[in-house]
């Protein structure tokens, strides 16, 4: 019997939560389902609750604190367990999400005018703190494969290493927006290139934990010795448990030569001092919420299933990419014969529905949108009835 409600709508309306909060600003109207950034409306786990009321509320005084042994044991233990990632408490530092985290491996690691490559269509912010600091945006565009899903073009790849010289690759694993689970064969690969080239890889690895369908997450920096010689790590509790707003996340390099230059440089600048509020919630979450995880996750496949069913029988111009991690269902909307503006004034203008739009995670993208799953069943069903009706109205 499940111990935890997901289908209770919580009203997140006054509480400056950023998908409603700025529906105005970035959609041109605030009366939207608001499906769009990735965060999940699911209550948090009360194990978290329970231990951020107990720190904050039974003693008045909220002043430095340090990260104590037991919250850096929480991330290797679960790491290990979980993942089978085993890494040292040297090995590891603060920093305060994935996007920052990455923000300073750009900035410590490469020079402005530096070449980094992505892979779109991928998570917009890697492009943006590429271009915003000065470095070249480099694209392997990822390939379409089975099942609706890509694939690395490796051999794209080594053209690129041997020909343009990146100093830094970003691989999203598992992949955002298409939820993709990379094989090890095909991150040994990229990390067998990278150290031959000397290249660094950013491996974001915030839906690490997020696995469906009995998908395995592997770690990149676990693959190879070549592996755990060039990749800079980063994951975090935050999309795990829905806590994104406490800015929490960890970053991971075994490799010394890179490592003890770059944790330096983050411990002088006091980039690696976590607050609070994020320090007792990850510890709560790694150590006491893996059953409203598994719950979590059993949800969030019925929803998925829901939506690539509902698509497959009622709009089958549209096609459900069903992910192998994540929340998010990435919407391959081409078999409508519409034009990408006109795909995006669907779901807005018509459907009511604040989804992202393809376009955003590079060219590949285009009349493609991003659903996020991670809403109670009555709001997934509310968004695809109203997604019918305006394809129907459409036609």
């Amino acid at each position: 019997m499940a111990k935890y409600d997901f289908d209770k709508c919580i009203d997140r309306h006054g509480t400056q939560c950023k998908k409603i909060e700025i529906l105005k600003q970035d959609y041109g109207r605030d009366d939207l389902l608001p499906l769009w950034i990735a965060d999940m409306d699911f209550a948090v786990c009360p194990e978290i609750t329970q231990a951020l009321v107990h720190r904050l509320a039974d003693h008045p005084v909220y002043g430095y604190t340090c990260l104590y042994d037991g919250y850096w044991q929480s991330i290797i233990d679960w790491q290990r367990e979980r993942n089978g990632f085993e890494f040292t408490r040297e090995e590891v530092t603060f920093v305060a999400g994935i996007v920052t985290g990455f923000g300073l491996a750009v900035n410590f690691f490469t020079k402005p005018g530096d070449k980094i490559v992505i892979q779109q269509p991928v998570y917009y912010p890697f492009k943006d703190v590429i271009d915003g600091n000065g470095r070249i945006t480099i694209n392997n565009a990822l390939l379409p494969g089975e099942d609706n899903l890509y694939r690395m073009d490796l051999e794209g790849l080594e053209r690129i290493m041997q020909e343009e010289k990146p100093r830094m690759m970003v691989v999203c694993n598992p992949h955002n927006p298409a939820g993709i689970a990379w094989e090890p064969e095909v991150l040994r690969e990229v990390a067998r290139m990278a150290r031959k080239h000397g290249v660094i890889v950013f491996s974001d690895e915030i839906f690490g934990d997020l696995m469906l369908y009995g998908h395995k997450h592997t770690p990149m920096a676990t693959v190879s010795e070549d592996a755990a010689a060039v990749t800079v790590t980063c994951g975090a509790p935050s999309k795990t448990f829905n806590i994104a707003g406490l800015k929490s996340s960890w970053c991971v390099v075994m490799n010394p030569e890179l490592r003890e230059p770059f944790f330096k440089w983050i411990e002088i600048n006091e980039l690696c001092n976590a607050n609070l509020v994020s320090i007792i919630a990850t510890e709560a979450a790694y150590r006491n919420g893996a059953q409203w995880l598994e719950e979590c996750l059993h949800y969030i496949e019925g929803n998925v299933d829901y939506v690539e069913q509902y698509c497959r029988e009622h709009i089958p111009g549209i096609v459900a990419v069903k992910p192998q991690a994540g929340f998010l269902v990435w919407l391959d909307c081409t078999g409508l014969g519409i034009s990408h503006d006109e795909v995006v004034s669907l779901f807005r203008d018509k459907a009511g529905l604040a989804m992202n739009e393809g376009s955003m995670f590079g060219e590949a993208g285009r009349c493609h949108m991003r659903f996020n799953m991670g809403s109670p069943r009555s709001v997934i069903v509310q968004a695809m009835h109203q997604l019918e009706k305006a394809v129907n109205e459409m036609k």
